[in-house]
């Protein structure tokens, strides 16, 4: 018999995949599948930016860059950064990864270990909890409540921190309830976090273009009192619609820098040259299909609300970021996974129970809106039928 380590055995997943998966399978077999589970823009990369990768591999780009990344593609998330949030921050604090979950699991295999507690937000991106109990680290849920808005509680937070605490996950805008925190609920964490200097933050700001309704999104990198110890987690997949391009960022403070290089050096090396290229242009090129897709994801968002806000036994809170609207179906008398699963074979739409993303999931189903006006249309109007059997 081989053994393997107890950590296997708690990992989970997240099951947006296996979704995706069941619904390819049901189109292969002749199904009509309106899939509205899996968080994919549904445009395409903008032609500058693969132009930048052709042109990358036909310069000869082909081999090993630094663990940490190219210094240029560096400089660049250096400029947006400054961009976008007014702060400076040196490319020597800046790693480029493979996408967003690598510095999830960077941060949580850096603090967690048995009898520490990682604080993570639920619902919230399931590969948070799972990355927890793998390292052996008590998680400890940050409720994230629909009658806040889908916002963290400053209060609730920071009543959770113990002297085992080690780092504090947040995530604004939020996946999946689209939640974005008020600044003025983010200043009363920061102003209370200083009082816990043994806490690490690691503020996951993937969605960070994505608000709607005059909502902003405000990023901890500008708070100075917790740079020491913020770990702030980007990338280009859902900004430029780069999801299989396996791109992203995130920014270190000095003392933790070396430590998430040596993880570069032992378990991925570098991410592809080519990539790297076209993640320069992504952010130095124009921003005009950013911008067209940000306002597609707002006119859809509207309709979703609308929608679902039609519908028996459904009702769902406006979205105030990314592209995810998480109804409450607890009047439907469905459990949320039977719904979702139920929905999927027999009304061919495909979304994600709510207790996929934590324990307060539970009464919710997550909705993707990044699929066209249309096919959300005939989704809704498929739940309706599905309803009303």
């Amino acid at each position: 018999m081989l053994r393997t380590i107890p950590g296997f055995d708690r990992i989970g997943e997240e099951n947006a995949f296996a979704v995706l998966a069941r619904a390819t399978a049901l189109g292969a077999q002749g199904k009509d599948i309106i899939n509205l589970g899996i968080g994919q823009p549904d445009f395409k990369t903008p032609a500058h930016i693969v132009d930048a990768a052709i042109k990358a591999l036909r310069d000869g780009h082909h081999g090993y860059t630094p663990a940490t990344g190219l210094l240029a593609a560096r400089e660049a998330v250096a400029r947006r950064t400054l961009t976008t949030t007014g702060i400076e921050v040196s490319p020597d604090n800046i790693i480029i990864v493979p996408g967003g979950k690598v510095t999830m699991f960077a941060a949580i295999m850096i603090f967690g270990e048995p009898g520490a507690e990682i604080l993570y937000p639920d619902p919230g991106f399931p590969i948070y909890r799972s990355m927890i109990e793998f390292t052996g680290a008590k998680p400890v849920p940050v409720p994230i409540r629909e009658e806040n808005g889908f916002a963290f509680s400053a209060d609730e937070t920071l009543a959770l921190i113990t002297p085992k605490t080690r780092l504090l996950i947040l995530n604004s805008p939020a996946n999946p309830t689209g939640g974005v925190t008020p600044r003025a609920e983010i200043e009363k964490l920061v102003k209370g976090l200083e009082a816990h200097p043994h806490v690490a933050i690691m503020s996951d700001e993937i969605y960070d273009v994505m608000t709607y309704d005059g909502e902003e999104h405000l990023s901890l990198l500008t708070f100075p009192s917790i740079r020491d110890r913020l770990i702030v987690l980007n990338g280009w997949s859902k900004t430029w619609a780069m999801t299989g391009w396996r791109m992203g960022w995130s920014i270190w403070p000095d003392q933790l820098y070396d430590k998430v290089r040596k993880l570069a050096v032992n378990c991925w090396s570098c991410v592809n040259a080519p990539s790297q290229y076209a993640g320069i242009a992504a952010i130095d090129g124009p921003q005009d299909d950013v911008e067209k897709m940000c306002r597609a994801f707002d006119n859809r968002r509207r309709i979703v609300v609308d929608g679902l806000n039609s519908l028996p036994g459904i009702s769902c809170a406006t979205p105030k970021g990314a592209f995810y609207a998480f109804p409450n179906v607890k009047e439907t008398g469905w459990p949320a996974k039977q719904l979702a699963s139920a929905l999927l074979e027999e009304a061919g739409v495909a979304l994600i129970g709510g207790p996929d993303f934590g324990i307060l999931g539970e009464g919710y189903v997550r909705l993707s809106y990044a699929n066209s006006e249309e096919n959300i249309l005939r989704a809704i109007e498929r739940i309706e039928k599905f309803l009303a059997k």
